[in-house]
């Protein structure tokens, strides 16, 4: 049975017993146990998740926590990677951890290059994780992890030309042509929320102008938002009453929930952000022709197909 839980763990309390390695528990070599549980982790722009999966693709049990502050140093995210890996060995044979990054990782999937919503640049995050947990760690994009995840397990299983797209903070993306993610020269392939779509528009934390994450994404969505009720346009008077005033309170799922109860700026910013997101797929699909198209959310429920 899948078990979800917050992890709310005192960080100060925890982090010094965080820090010893999980090797310290004694496990069965992997040689004997082929088929044991692993740990998988995301790390988005705001959330970090982490769930124990089985060899048949079975969530056992997901935990969640905030990804630290950008402005904090790598070390910090690389903690709390490590204190969710420790809470769930507490209840779980973890013999292997897979971590699936927002931003751009190397073709020898080591280091992150870059990523857009975190304070990362050409971090060594597997060498420096594989020497705090004695299992064997394995890092690549997000949204890679996710198509592989599709093609392996869901509802593109066995497809032989597979595009994924990924929505969350930004947008990410991924190619699979007989079960093998295509990453290019350096790795980076597939980052499809950086495709610019429109000359000159709003500024990406990638540094570019006119990204399409910046017009069809969870950031795109909030910012539209706040925009408008920071304005106090009429058209915002019910989400300004929600907030009680408060703009920076607006987040993406309290738009989301506004939308469903029938508030009609909530339901044009979703509209706007499905027709940019309509946009880049019609373009992906003529420029790569896939058998099989998914869009989805890493470590969240099944994507939708086409």
């Amino acid at each position: 049975m899948s078990t979800y839980r917050d992890f709310t763990a005192p960080i100060g309390s925890r982090r010094a017993t965080a820090l010893r390695t999980v090797g310290t528990r004694e496990r069965r070599s992997l040689l004997t146990a082929p088929r044991v549980p692993t740990v998988g982790i995301d790390i988005g722009g705001t959330k970090v998740m982490a769930g124990v999966v089985d060899a048949d693709g079975n969530i056992l049990e997901k935990v969640r926590t905030e990804t630290p502050d950008k402005s904090k140093s790598p070390k910090v995210v690389e903690d709390t990677i490590a204190e969710l890996v420790l809470d769930l060995s507490d209840r779980h044979d973890v013999h292997a951890v897979g971590i699936g990054a927002a931003g751009w990782v190397d073709a020898d999937r080591n280091r992150v290059l870059f990523a857009p919503h975190l304070s990362w640049r050409n971090e060594p995050l597997r060498d420096r994780l594989s020497g705090r947990l004695s299992v064997p760690v394995l890092v690549d994009n997000d949204a890679n992890t996710a198509a592989w995840a599709e093609w392996r397990f869901g509802a593109g299983r066995g497809e032989d030309h597979l595009v994924m797209i990924t929505l969350g903070t930004g947008i990410g993306g991924a190619i699979l042509e007989d079960g093998q993610v295509k990453r290019g020269k350096y790795g980076v392939a597939g980052e499809f929320g950086h495709m610019q779509v429109v000359p000159g528009g709003h500024r990406c934390p990638c540094g570019n102008r006119g990204c399409w994450e910046q017009y069809s994404s969870g950031n795109a969505l909030v910012r539209e938002a706040r925009e408008l009720a920071a304005a106090d346009s009429p058209v915002a008077y019910g989400i300004i009453e929600h907030v009680k005033g408060n703009v920076s309170d607006i987040t993406g799922p309290m738009i989301t929930e506004l939308a469903r109860e029938g508030d009609a700026m909530c339901i044009e910013l979703l509209q706007d952000i499905g027709q940019w997101l309509g946009v880049g797929i019609a373009n992906l699909a003529a420029a790569l022709d896939p058998s099989w198209l998914s869009v989805g959310r890493p470590g969240s429920r099944p994507p939708t197909t086409c």
